[in-house]
């Protein structure tokens, strides 16, 4: 046993149980004041508690167990001694965590090393977290994080991970997750939003509203520049990075769905994407930066919209892969190009299950999803009228760019 004890691996782990203890000693050592009123633990004590698990844990036994009552007593006792205005049990219970991660230090260092940081940081920024969370978060954004956590740690699990018959071949977990990454992506939207500002907001709500519906996106732009004409240039850069989303969004529908053919998609989803980028980033850059008065949607993602989108794509695959199936190829690019008018990335979501699935080949999938960009594209053609000659003329040059950088590839790289 004594060899063990004092062999240098264990004698590593103490060293590091130490600089644990001592790491999250710093910060209470600050706070605890002084005098008689002065708080229970510092950064001895801590210190102390740290390697006081990890010897307990080399020695055996039940010197484990009699060492965490030890430390659990005294953290029990300075809070029942606590007269303060505040009597808070952090420093209690970081004081028992201290001695945890001195125990998980013999055989996982870089668990305890990595826990240490974390709890310290924890106990650090006590000030900007209480900030964020009474002053900066508002209720909708929480019940927003509540919602996508449950969505994403209870609802995913339970569903099967496997393909159905009923929504031929689409596995139920990826349509899942594949609503889950859309909230995702609206939530790193209206953080963007609430991060950068006024002088941005203007863009970056036209870019965050993109995952929502760029077709309302530009509409909305192009109404909001017929009635405030001083914003043109900012309402351009609203609708056509709205577009960039509607590429993102598209690519995240392709790795999500057909992840094995992305090498064959890729031509034709990198040409339109950096098509769009360039565009946007030739508006932005030429932007007035006036903000919006105040956001259209103050929601941080449209839970509603995800798992309509997640239906829609059931039902729109069901039914291509029927008229595939009975009709012919025609039937599938012409549904396709009719659905692409409404909802660009269920009409090209269902085209790619259909290839994923094999009942379609490559060069067909990747045909239907054109024709649905350029049906898309139509209607975000005819809301951009609404802005007026000036606004029209920029935004739909713009989209037709765009559209010419995803068919080009296709055209030079059939596959």
């Amino acid at each position: 046993m004594e060899a063990s004890v004092f062999s240098p691996a264990t004698l590593t782990a103490v060293a590091v149980a130490a600089g644990c203890g001592m790491l999250i000693g710093i910060d209470r050592e600050r706070r605890k004041g002084s005098g008689p009123a002065r708080g229970f633990a510092g950064l001895r004590s801590f210190t102390l508690a740290s390697v006081l698990g990890a010897l307990s844990q080399a020695l055996g036994g039940a010197l484990v167990l009699a060492a965490a009552g030890l430390v659990a007593a005294l953290a029990a006792i300075a809070y029942w001694r606590d007269r303060s205005d505040d009597p808070g049990i952090t420093t209690e219970l970081a004081l028992f965590l201290s001695f945890l991660i001195g125990v998980a230090a013999i055989d996982n260092l870089a668990f305890s090393a990595g826990a240490s940081v974390v709890l310290a940081s924890l106990l650090y920024l006590r000030g900007p977290l209480h900030r964020f969370a009474r002053a900066s978060l508002r209720p909708a954004e929480l019940r927003a994080a509540l919602l996508f956590a449950g969505a994403a740690l209870v609802v995913r699990p339970l569903l099967p991970d496997a393909d159905h018959p009923w929504l031929l071949g689409v596995n139920p977990r990826t349509l899942w997750t594949l609503a889950l990454l859309i909230m995702g992506i609206q939530a790193a939207a209206h953080i963007g939003v609430r991060l950068a500002g006024p002088r941005l907001g203007f863009a970056l709500s036209g870019f965050g509203a993109g995952f929502i519906s760029s077709v309302a996106t530009v509409t909305a732009m192009a109404a909001r520049c017929r009635k405030e004409p001083q914003l043109h240039r900012a309402c351009v850069a609203g609708a056509l990075l709205s577009n960039v989303a509607t590429f993102v969004l598209l690519w995240v529908v392709a790795v999500t769905v057909a992840p094995a053919h992305l090498p064959a998609l890729a031509p034709v989803l990198g040409g339109a994407l950096i098509a769009a980028v360039a565009v946007g980033g030739i508006s932005l850059a030429g932007g007035s930066g006036v903000a919006p008065a105040a956001p259209a949607n103050g929601r941080v993602f449209d839970v509603r919209q995800a798992a309509l989108f997640a239906a829609a794509l059931s039902a729109a695959t069901l039914g291509l892969a029927y008229l595939n199936a009975h009709v012919g190829q025609g039937a599938l690019l012409g549904g396709t190009a009719l659905a692409g008018f409404f909802d660009l990335h269920a009409a090209s979501g269902s085209a790619l299950a259909l290839l994923a699935g094999g009942t379609a080949s490559t060069h067909d999938a990747t045909l239907a999803m054109l024709l649905a960009v350029t049906t898309n594209t139509l209607s975000k053609a005819a809301g951009a009228l609404a802005g007026g000659a000036r606004f029209a003329v920029r935004v739909i040059g713009s989209l037709a760019l765009v559209l010419l950088g995803a068919w080009l590839p296709f055209w030079f790289w059939p596959g």
